[in-house]
């Protein structure tokens, strides 16, 4: 288990690594110097988060990553159609595959269970 010394995380590397990806943002301050509520871009929580979301999908970001961005701008106030209009709005940019890629962790966050919607196709004789 980790401990806190003058600022910093002291941890095992696999608590680093884990806590990493679990996007803690006291872990990635002390680790990685990087503050994750960055107020001097000028934009609102909201749009904030909603401009990483699409940046992670133009980057072909891990998959935790979407589920965190996505999470962080529902939190913040965006609406289930704000997260997919910017899986949208990103698309021609990052292309249709990333896109694709980041849809089930976002899904996940927006609470849509594609598994479950799939099989409902799959049972339609309609095709």
């Amino acid at each position: 288990m980790g401990s806190w010394v003058e600022g910093m995380i002291i941890a095992t590397h696999e608590e680093t690594l884990r806590r990493l990806v679990l996007h803690d943002e006291r872990c990635i301050q002390s680790t990685l110097g990087i503050h994750l509520n960055n107020e001097a871009a000028g934009l609102d929580p909201k749009t904030q988060a909603l401009v990483r979301l699409g940046g992670l999908v133009a980057m072909g970001a891990a998959p935790g990553s979407y589920h965190w961005a996505a999470e962080a701008a529902l939190d913040a106030g965006a609406t289930p159609e704000d997260v997919v209009g910017t899986l949208i709005a990103v698309a021609p940019i990052s292309g249709l595959a990333r896109v694709i890629s980041a849809i089930p962790e976002v899904a996940v966050s927006l609470d849509y269970d594609l598994d479950v919607a799939f099989e409902g196709l799959n049972g339609d004789s309609r095709g």
